[in-house]
């Protein structure tokens, strides 16, 4: 079980919660916008090879201080703090969605910070022809609904996986308004916050994720990435939507570890 650890940052501006477990090279988890947070099977894989930092980012769960940031940038400059206080010079990092985003972000601001790089459905690019969903506009059934593979999620899954998918629904419903709040500061009005300008600067290897069936941001995104990222490896997990670390558990972490070893 990981152990919580509550630190506060800058003068009490913050209070963060992480959960950590583990040995071996740190790495630092970086949860999305919705759906998964905190721990989760797919982390224990990980915590076999690694000493796994999984912070709820600012705004989620016990986690505070998200008055204090404007934009994107503020957001990511934390993150640099949060693993200073954790006495983490180095580490890779794993980014979902909204995680992802800001871990290519991590990449381009400072990459001493980043040794390998996963970006899971990272946001931070745009097509009209492909839009990425507005998740404060979708109704608890519809997002529901969307975040998952339009195959049955719980085709071949472990009794923990599905255990961890089950108690994900259950949570959802209750957490979705903290959540998108949160979110939402940083993904309104669209996702697209200028990374295309800045991407030449991520140096790190970088491993690139995503479900067959996302329907939050369709897969077509994997394309955007690989040619922003130099030398970047892309992964489409079939049968998955767009929680891929909970629907297809063993694969993606598997993936995770074959690429950071």
């Amino acid at each position: 079980m990981p152990e919580t650890m509550n630190l506060s940052l800058r003068g009490g501006d913050f209070e963060a919660e992480v959960l950590k477990d583990g040995s071996g090279p740190p790495l630092l988890y970086l949860h999305g916008a919705v759906g998964q947070k905190g721990w989760a099977p797919f982390l224990d894989a990980l915590a076999e090879k690694f000493t796994v930092y999984a912070p709820y980012l600012p705004g989620y769960s016990k986690s505070s201080g998200l008055d204090k940031l404007d934009d994107l940038t503020d957001l990511t400059l934390y993150q640099f703090e949060l693993l200073d206080a954790l006495g983490v010079s180095k580490a890779h990092v794993v980014g979902h969605f909204l995680g992802g985003m800001i871990a290519a972000e991590m990449a381009v601001l400072s990459p001493s910070y980043v040794d390998r790089l996963v970006l899971a459905a990272p946001a931070g690019t745009w097509r009209d022809s492909e839009p990425v969903a507005d998740l404060l506009l979708m109704t608890a059934t519809e997002l529901q609904n969307d975040l998952w593979s339009s195959a049955s999620s719980s085709m071949g899954l472990s009794p923990a996986d599905f255990e961890a998918n089950a108690r994900l629904k259950a949570n959802l419903a209750a957490d979705r308004m903290q959540d998108l709040t949160a979110a939402g500061k940083f993904l309104w009005p669209i996702p697209d916050k200028g990374l295309k300008r800045r991407a030449y600067r991520i140096k790190s290897p970088t491993l690139i994720l995503w479900g067959e069936n996302d329907r939050i941001i369709p897969p077509v995104y994997a394309e955007d990435f690989s040619n922003l990222i130099a030398g970047s490896k892309v992964s489409v997990i079939p049968n998955t939507g767009h929680l891929l670390m909970i629907e297809r558990a063993d694969v993606f972490a598997a993936a995770m570890v074959n690429f950071l070893s």
